[in-house]
């Protein structure tokens, strides 16, 4: 039995609905149930659904044979991992939003930048010739600029439609993001004809 690690909300239903279609998955798990693991009657998986910025770590530390993570994830943690496939889905950008009106040429002298992506967000300021400073948030992003606490932000757009409710508009696209399908290392070799037959029935995606 393979461990697949998902992360929760509207990414986790597009994993889901893909291993359906592709015959590892016998029904959906329960959406009111508050099992976070979830053995498919097939026998052929078990899922654990935990946090996105979680997925990746549960694949690296061999507490799960291969996750689906965005490809923000996986740049901003650098993790060990193999990724052999872009499943195409969650597609989502990543950009710098602000209030109307602020630019990257706004001229202070240090920008304030809150973000969940600290090392993305330093890089795409340094090669700018900007010099910022990074606040780190867990979340409402959105807030932070909205009450002084940072100039911009670096977040997740998908369809802007909470930048527009707190009056904020996207200045600059850093990088797309899809979802990957990651593995562990040792997984690979260990179960070696489970992982090659979970990874061939996507590669026609």
């Amino acid at each position: 039995m393979l461990t697949i690690a998902l992360p929760k909300g509207r990414l986790a239903e597009e994993s889901i609905e893909l291993m359906l279609q592709r015959g590892w998955l016998s029904g959906r798990p329960d959406p009111d149930s508050k099992e976070l693991i979830f053995k498919d009657q097939k026998g052929k998986i078990r899922i654990l659904l935990v946090r996105s910025q979680d997925v990746a770590t549960y694949v690296e530390q061999n507490s799960a044979d291969a996750g689906i993570v965005g490809w923000d994830v996986l740049l901003e943690g650098g993790y060990d991992l193999l990724l052999p496939l872009d499943l195409k889905i969650g597609k989502c950008r990543l950009s710098v939003a602000a209030p109307k009106g602020w630019s990257l040429s706004s001229g202070e002298r240090k920008v304030r930048v809150a973000t969940k992506y600290p090392n993305i967000a330093k890089e795409f300021f340094l090669k700018k010739g900007i010099n910022c400073e990074v606040i780190k948030l867990y979340g409402s992003i959105e807030l932070a600029p909205l009450v002084g606490l940072s100039d911009c932000i670096v977040d997740l757009v998908s369809t802007g439609g909470t930048l527009k409710a707190n009056n904020l508009e996207e200045i600059e696209v850093i990088m797309e993001s899809t979802a990957r399908l990651v593995f562990n290392r040792s997984s690979l070799y260990t179960k070696r004809a489970e992982t090659g037959e979970f990874l061939s029935s996507f590669a026609s995606l």
